[in-house]
C-alpha cells in the first residue's frame, strides 16, 4: 500500500525527536511517545509519578526539538491565577494599561505539581485548555498556537494538596503514569553517570529544533488524511459506552474520551507511518485516554479493584472489529 508523503514525515520527525531524547534519557520511551502524541492532536496530558522519574527533563528537551516555546509553573498553595495568566497594569508613561504577560503565553507549558494549588486557580487553566485564550479583567486575549499542557502531580504526597476536580481532568487528552525504571535501566544511569554522559547543560544547549512549532500545527492538520472506518469508530464507541454501564464505574467516560480516541489514533497511526486507523491502535490507546477519567464505585475500591483493572476487562469483553 502506497503511504502518504506527510505521513511518512511526520513518522521520520517523532522518530528523530525520540532518538535524540534517548541518548540522555534512559526508558520511558511510551511517556515521550504519549507526549508527542498529546502535541500534534492538539490535546494535552497529565502525568502521575514519584520525584525523579524524568518527566520535566522529557518535555524540556522535546519543546527544543520542536522547535517550541517552554514555560513552567512551579505549584504551590499561594500561586494565585494572575500568575499564570498575567495582568494588566498601568503604564504612567503611555497614560494607559499594558498587559504583563504569564508563563501560559507560551507553546509548550509544564505545569509541575499541578494539585498543590487551590481549586480557584486550577480553573485558570480550563479556558485555556479548551478555548486555547484566557480572559484577563474582561478581555479576551488568544494563546500561541500550538498551546500544549503538561500536567504532573505527585500521587503519594498528599499533604497540601488539592485533587483535580473531573471538569479538570477531562480536558486532558491523554494521561500516564511515569513509574520507576526496571534493574536493567537503573544499571544504564549509573553507567551513563559514571562516564560522565548525564551533563544535562551539556547536553540542552547541543539540542538543535528537528522541527517548528508552524510545522506542528502543520502537522496536526495533516493527521485528517488518517483514515478511521466505521467498525473502528464503532469500536470506540462500544468501549466508551460500556464505562458508562460497567458495575463497578460510579461515572463513565464523557464525550471528550470519544474524540481523544478518533485524534490520538490517528496520531498513533501516523508515528507508524500508516494513514489509517486500526482497532490496536484503540487498545492501545485506552489505558491513557480513560484511566483518568473513569471513578470508581467506592465498594469497588475497598473491594480493591483499580482503573487499569477495569479497563482491561472493558478490552476482553467489548468485541473487536
Amino acid at each position: 500500500m502506497e503511504h502518504n508523503t506527510g505521513i511518512t514525515d511526520i513518522a521520520e520527525i517523532f522518530h528523530r525527536i525520540r532518538s535524540r531524547v534517548s541518548e540522555f534519557i534512559v526508558g520511558h520511551q511510551e511517556l515521550a511517545e504519549l507526549i508527542f502524541i498529546a502535541l500534534v492532536s492538539r490535546g494535552h496530558i497529565l502525568i502521575e509519578g514519584v520525584p525523579g522519574t524524568a518527566k520535566t527533563t522529557i518535555v524540556k528537551a522535546i519543546s527544543r526539538l520542536a522547535g517550541c516555546q517552554y514555560g513552567r509553573v512551579q505549584c504551590a498553595m499561594d500561586v494565585q491565577p494572575a500568575d499564570i495568566t498575567g495582568v494588566r497594569v498601568f503604564n504612567r508613561g503611555r497614560g494607559d494599561f499594558e498587559l504583563k504577560k504569564g508563563p501560559i503565553f507560551t507553546n509548550i507549558l509544564l505545569i509541575d505539581e499541578i494539585n498543590r494549588i487551590t481549586p480557584k486557580t486550577q480553573s485558570a487553566f480550563i479556558e485555556a485548555m479548551s478555548e486555547l485564550q484566557v480572559t484577563i479583567d474582561g478581555i479576551t486575549i488568544p494563546l500561541h498556537s500550538p498551546f500544549f499542557v503538561v500536567a504532573t502531580q505527585n500521587p503519594y504526597e498528599l499533604e497540601g494538596t488539592f485533587p483535580l476536580i473531573e471538569a479538570q481532568k477531562d480536558r486532558f487528552m491523554l494521561s500516564s503514569i511515569a513509574s520507576h525504571l526496571d534493574g536493567e535501566e537503573e544499571l544504564e544511569v549509573i553507567r551513563r553517570e559514571d562516564s560522565g554522559l548525564l551533563e544535562w547543560e551539556n547536553f540542552f544547549e547541543g539540542l538543535r529544533p528537528i522541527t517548528t512549532a508552524e510545522r506542528i500545527n502543520c502537522i496536526s492538520t495533516e493527521l485528517q488524511q488518517v483514515r478511521m472506518e466505521e467498525p473502528v469508530r464503532r469500536y470506540i464507541r462500544d468501549l466508551v459506552m460500556a464505562t458508562r454501564r460497567h458495575q463497578d464505574i460510579a461515572l463513565g467516560a464523557s464525550t471528550r474520551a470519544s474524540i481523544a480516541f478518533v485524534r490520538a489514533g490517528k496520531s498513533l497511526a501516523a508515528l507508524q507511518g500508516r494513514d489509517y486507523v486500526l482497532p490496536d491502535d484503540v487498545k492501545r490507546l485506552s489505558l491513557p485516554v480513560l484511566q483518568h477519567r473513569l471513578v470508581l464505585k467506592r465498594e469497588a475500591e475497598i473491594a480493591g479493584i483499580t482503573t487499569a483493572g477495569v479497563i482491561e476487562e472493558l478490552l476482553r469483553t467489548v468485541e473487536v472489529p
